[in-house]
């Protein structure tokens, strides 16, 4: 009994996956309200009830790709950082991925262009908070703790630089493939400046 149970387990799981990936690749090319759901079926051989099974409705399985690809991003980000040799440069390690994922179409597209729609901005804006909020706090709170950055208000700065993440993403994402590198090295090295205005000075030498 426990095998038949285990084996349509297995079944549900796959089923699951393979409905991600086929739906993935729709709101990528078609957006969010391009896309029906019975499409999504067709292309893994499946039923709309198949569909239904797993998710309430088409926002429901827009909202599992969309977290999908954050999770994957916020993951990719945090082993960058953990290659840092002290919290400055696994901070810049961290945006370097970040900004190249957004330039990535699959990301920038669903993420970016297809979330707001799908979710409704304010919808939209918590679920980018509530993915991301937290990882960049953590980075600049050891900024911070180590002396890298001058003490600031902890929940302003994060609240600042979550808004400026954003505002690189959607800028990313909107842009055309040819202006994207240049784009993500230009942010790169603005963010870069502006944070170390708030690096700690040293203290003048007094004769």
């Amino acid at each position: 009994m426990s095998t038949v149970a285990s084996r349509r387990e297995q079944y549900s799981q796959a089923t699951r996956a393979a409905l991600l990936a086929a739906a993935t690749r729709r709101f990528a090319e078609q957006g969010f309200a391009g896309t029906a759901l019975e499409d999504i079926a067709a292309d893994i051989q499946a039923t709309r009830g198949a569909i239904y099974h797993h998710f309430a409705n088409k926002t429901a399985l827009f909202q599992a790709v969309f977290e999908e690809l954050e999770h994957d991003a916020l993951e990719q980000s945090a082993a960058a950082a953990a290659r840092g040799k002290d919290p400055w440069e696994a901070a810049f390690l961290a945006l370097d991925v970040f900004l190249e994922r957004c330039c990535d179409p699959v990301y920038g597209k669903i993420v970016w262009q297809e979330g707001p729609i799908a979710f409704g901005w304010p919808q939209w804006l918590a679920a980018e908070e509530a993915l991301a909020y937290g990882f960049i706090q953590r980075l600049l709170s050891d900024l911070m703790e180590t002396g890298q950055l001058e003490r600031q208000p902890l929940q302003t700065t994060t609240r600042l630089v979550f808004g400026m993440l954003n505002a690189a993403g959607m800028t990313l994402a909107d842009a055309p493939e040819p202006a994207k590198p240049q784009l993500k090295t230009e942010y790169l090295t603005m963010i870069g400046r502006m944070a170390s205005a708030l690096r700690p000075q040293p203290s003048p030498a007094f004769e």
